[in-house]
């Protein structure tokens, strides 16, 4: 019999969390590695997780640019990953369309500056 594809895991996974408000991110800390938590907004894409930021100058920006390793706590899920900034414009396209309609608080915002300060897309582990 062959083995479930951990990719349609995934997104099953991810599929039942979507709608949460918001994930708890543990990342590293560039020097020490100490795990650091904050609480953060987030949005699904398919098989992956998007982090966004008003603010690239953030601790858990800093330490996730640095090691890229993250673990995230949404509802009942516990997700390991490696984050990577979305530095393509049709990629943040793709995040800014995702954060209007989640996060509806956020249009004043991206009216004003057309997107978030950063990203980074999540890709999960297996």
């Amino acid at each position: 019999m062959p083995s479930p594809d951990p990719k349609v895991d995934i997104t099953a996974r991810l599929a039942r969390i979507a709608r949460a408000g918001t994930v708890t991110l543990t990342h590293y800390g560039r020097k020490s590695g100490k795990p650091y938590r904050v609480t953060i907004w987030f949005t699904v894409d398919g098989d992956h997780i998007n982090l966004q930021t008003m603010n690239m100058k953030r601790q858990w920006v800093r330490n996730v640019l640095a090691s890229g390793r993250v673990s995230l706590q949404i509802k009942d899920e516990t997700f390991e990953g490696t984050a990577v900034q979305v530095t393509d414009s049709a990629d943040m396209g793709r995040v800014v369309e995702l954060m209007k309609r989640k996060y509806p608080i956020s249009l004043p915002y991206l009216w004003i500056k057309k997107r978030p300060d950063g990203a980074f897309r999540v890709t999960l582990a297996a």
